[in-house]
């Protein structure tokens, strides 16, 4: 077991080792000005205040004066990778700003092993119980970071079903036993608008055992809709009453939890997310969830850590907030997505290898035998 560990540590930190997306920086400027935006960066995400030429001259520790220091940064608000606040004030980096930083100026400092330690503590894979691992590994990155951790639930859309079977009940309902091809089994009570009897409960069964077992939820419910609105017309009412029932049960499977977070509340420590009105938002979308997850789901396709700052998600919600996000395996491939959301003013060289990290951690402990 332990040599899993380690390999969790020296795979993050090998990975660890190149820019976010390979890139060496902006051909449109200078070493100078990729320097300058790196230390304006830095400092306004230490202290959240603009940055002005004084303190850039300061901080950079380079031989130029503040009008010099000007000149570059009006080069770099032309460019659209800062932005004056206020006519008289200094500058703050834009999503653009951060793009760049994050891709080509930041050098994260992976995790040391004492740290791996600590946070393979919070996910033993002694524990019997998958979710458990999940609610652990949000609640630890949200305290870790003291932002907002979240993990989606594993994509059950990617399993099968190996069998069905509808059993009557009183006052019109059924017992619905779904097996799918893990060996899990779930059982659903469906409140239907008549009575059937077990005789044709068993032939909606036999019919839709012999026609779908073995398929993809997510095509078959597909398929049973389509195919329902294809022969409604011509269909009897055992054909159409089976693939109703089928849909009910694939249906009643969206309404389950789709991801767990953690730490919502500490956003509002952040100067610039504490606008009530912000709040009430991103909340409401934390709620609904629909935006979170398909932006989440993004990450399932992609490889390593990915980011995305600001308005970067495509979410107006989400302009003042940046995701960063790692898919973690279960069995034999990615099932689920975790990640930190909090201000585009986050700590981005410590953030990352936690991420990366929590991620490989939650994939070990979910395959012990690996």
């Amino acid at each position: 077991m332990l040599s899993i560990w380690h390999s969790v540590i020296l795979s993050a930190r090998q990975d660890l080792q190149e820019p976010m997306n390979g890139e060496t920086g902006d051909k449109n400027l200078s070493d100078r000005a990729q320097f300058l935006l790196k230390v304006l960066v830095e400092r306004y995400i230490r202290d959240g205040e603009p940055v002005g030429s004084r303190t850039l001259s300061k901080d950079s520790g380079l031989d130029l004066s503040p009008a010099s220091i000007r000149n570059v940064m009006a080069d770099l608000e032309d460019y659209g990778f800062v932005t004056s606040p206020h006519t008289s004030a200094g500058r703050i980096p834009t999503a653009k700003g951060y793009r760049m930083f994050v891709d080509s100026l930041l050098k994260v400092k992976p995790l040391d092993e004492q740290e791996v330690k600590r946070m393979r503590a919070h996910l033993d894979p002694g524990q019997s119980n998958p979710q458990q691992l999940l609610v652990s590994a949000s609640n630890m990155l949200s305290a870790i970071t003291r932002m907002a951790g979240v993990v989606t639930l594993p994509k059950r859309e990617l399993a099968s079903w190996k069998h069905i079977e509808f059993l009557p009940l009183a006052e019109n309902k059924v017992l619905v036993i779904l097996v799918l091809n893990d060996g899990e089994v779930q059982n659903r009570v469906l409140h239907l608008d008549r009575a059937y009897d077990a005789a044709g409960l068993q032939q909606i069964s036999n019919y839709l055992n012999s026609h779908f077992a073995g398929r993809d939820i997510h095509e078959l419910r597909r398929g049973l809709l389509n195919e329902l609105n294809r022969t409604r017309e011509s269909m009897n009412e055992l054909m159409h009453a089976a693939i109703t029932m089928a849909d009910r049960v694939f249906q009643s499977r969206s309404g389950e939890p789709t991801y767990m977070m953690a730490g919502e509340t500490n956003l509002m420590d952040f100067a610039e997310l504490s606008d009530v009105e912000k709040l009430r938002r991103l909340f409401d979308a934390f709620n609904q969830k629909r935006d979170i997850l398909t932006l989440l789901d993004k990450c399932i396709v992609a490889d390593g850590v990915q980011i995305f700052i600001g308005e970067e998600s495509g979410y107006r919600v989400l302009d003042q907030v940046s995701v960063v996000s790692a898919p973690y395996s279960m069995g034999e491939g990615v099932v689920g997505v975790l990640g930190v959301i909090g201000p585009t003013r986050m700590a981005y060289e410590r953030v990352i290898p936690i991420v990366d990290v929590t991620a490989r951690l939650l994939s070990a402990a979910l395959n012990p035998r690996k």
